[in-house]
């Protein structure tokens, strides 16, 4: 996943906007967690404007450019892991399940066992086990009241699985 890339140190506009993003798309605190200062960012070569958010050689996180929201890497996830409590930004999945979506599989509502309050469909979500290990991340497709009520139907769309990255 250490890839030679064209990243550099942020203006403080790009920093500063980065991290009202942060906050605003996943709330307090995460603006040090996501975007701290010490972060490189590489630029796209189409538009100019923030495409990667790189701590220590790892991929914090993708700004989209449809919308100019995160979205989470697996280093990005570990960190919120790291730094709040279960189940903040989370869904977490039953334990006979965990390969599955550590292998990139999609969730499905009948594997959650708890899950942040706060997430409503098409949030960045981290997926984690019950032991609150990183399994994937990707993006809700119910809120989290309906993760908890429904037994069919995917609640989450993984987007990468720390097997299936790791394989790469």
């Amino acid at each position: 996943m250490n890839k030679k890339v064209d990243a550099k140190k942020p203006d403080p506009w790009s920093l500063r906007q980065l991290k009202v993003v942060a906050e605003y798309q996943f709330g307090k605190k995460f603006d040090k967690i996501l975007a701290p200062n010490d972060i490189l960012v590489t630029f796209s070569k189409n538009t100019d404007r923030v495409r990667e958010i790189i701590l220590e050689g790892e991929r914090l996180a993708t700004i989209r450019p449809t919308d100019g929201l995160y979205s989470i890497g697996l280093a990005g996830a570990q960190r919120i892991i790291d730094n709040t409590k279960m189940p903040k930004r989370r869904v977490v999945v039953q334990s006979d399940v965990s390969e599955f979506i550590a292998d990139g599989r999609n969730v499905f509502a009948k594997h959650v066992v708890k899950v942040d309050p706060e997430i409503l469909p098409e949030d960045e979500v981290v997926i984690v086990s019950e032991e609150d290990k990183l399994l994937a991340v990707g993006r809700a497709k119910l809120s989290a009241e309906y993760m908890l009520a429904f037994q069919k139907g995917i609640a989450v769309k993984v987007r990468h699985g720390i097997k299936k990255l790791k394989k790469s």
